[in-house]
């Protein structure tokens, strides 16, 4: 199906897309265009300007911070998950951005354009929301920092105004004893996630000291496993593991579509965070 028509500018730098954005309020920014060059082909989307953000340098790259790894939002999956930084300070990420889609898609999509477009099937929501990232927006009016908690809003829709530009995401560095794994359920290997696990996982003295747990495709929006990362508090061996995860689906919401009704997600969100668990503490 052809778009609808649409005016295009090619932004020379973030503040003038950010005035661009301010100028239309029905603008959308187009960063890869994986996610929103579909929508404008099936006319689920009707901006009035699409603002290319694509040739700006300074919206790519990862740095390695005292505290933290900070991704620019324009950084492609592939430079992601290829990136000695992210694979030695926050490896989950890596992990995640290795099962968007195949290489084609991984190669054109950016790490940020998936983040801003909000789709909780999306692998890497679940990854960042999991690690407490901050995202940093960019406007007209200055930079605004939004933390992952806050920034998902609810189906296809974040915390970024109409005018703001997501520029980058500041990932926390956690520090050495903890494990990572991304457990994903799909139907082929470029479908989106039936149900998705981002687990990093604490061990002292044997046993689990904390636990964070990212959920995919669980409900509007990525979800945290609140119950099942309490309950896994204190376990100290790998047989105890199921148990707690049996809280995995505590207080979600899953959808029910034509690849999975909401009971099905809920079981394999149970069996699929036991196994990131198990393979994060090591125990795998």
């Amino acid at each position: 199906m052809i778009p609808a028509q649409f005016d295009y500018v090619r932004a020379g730098s973030v503040e003038e897309a950010c005035q661009a954005l301010a100028a239309d309020e029905d603008a959308k920014v187009l960063a890869g265009g994986q996610s929103l060059l579909p929508l404008l082909r099936l006319r689920l989307a009707y901006p009035s300007t699409l603002v290319d953000i694509g040739r700006l340098p300074e919206l790519s790259g990862v740095h390695d911070r005292d505290d933290h790894v900070y991704i620019g939002a324009m950084t492609t999956h592939d430079e992601v998950l290829r990136s000695p930084v992210v694979n030695g300070a926050c490896p989950l990420v890596a992990l995640a951005a290795a099962t968007v889609a195949d290489p084609a898609v991984r190669h054109r999509g950016t790490f940020g354009g998936s983040l801003a477009h909000g789709d909780p099937a999306g692998d890497l929501p679940a990854v960042v929301l999991a690690l407490d990232a901050v995202l940093v927006a960019r406007s007209a009016r200055g930079k605004r920092e939004i933390p992952a908690a806050e920034f998902f809003a609810d189906y296809l829709e974040t915390a970024l105004a109409p005018d703001e530009i997501l520029a980058g995401v500041r990932i926390p560095k956690l520090g050495p004893g903890w494990g990572y794994h991304y457990e994903k359920f799909h139907r082929t290997a470029q479908a989106w996630a039936v149900v998705g696990v981002a687990a990093a996982v604490k061990r002292s003295n044997g046993g689990i000291e904390e636990a964070r747990i990212g959920l995919t495709n669980m409900g509007a929006t990525p979800v945290r496993a609140r119950a099942a990362e309490a309950a896994l508090r204190g376990v100290e061996a790998a047989d105890q593991v199921r148990g707690a995860c049996e809280e995995a689906d505590a207080d979600t919401s899953p959808p029910a579509d034509l690849h999975a009704q909401p009971d099905y997600r809920r079981h394999l969100a149970r069996v699929l965070t036991h196994r990131a668990v198990r393979t994060a503490a090591g125990w795998g």
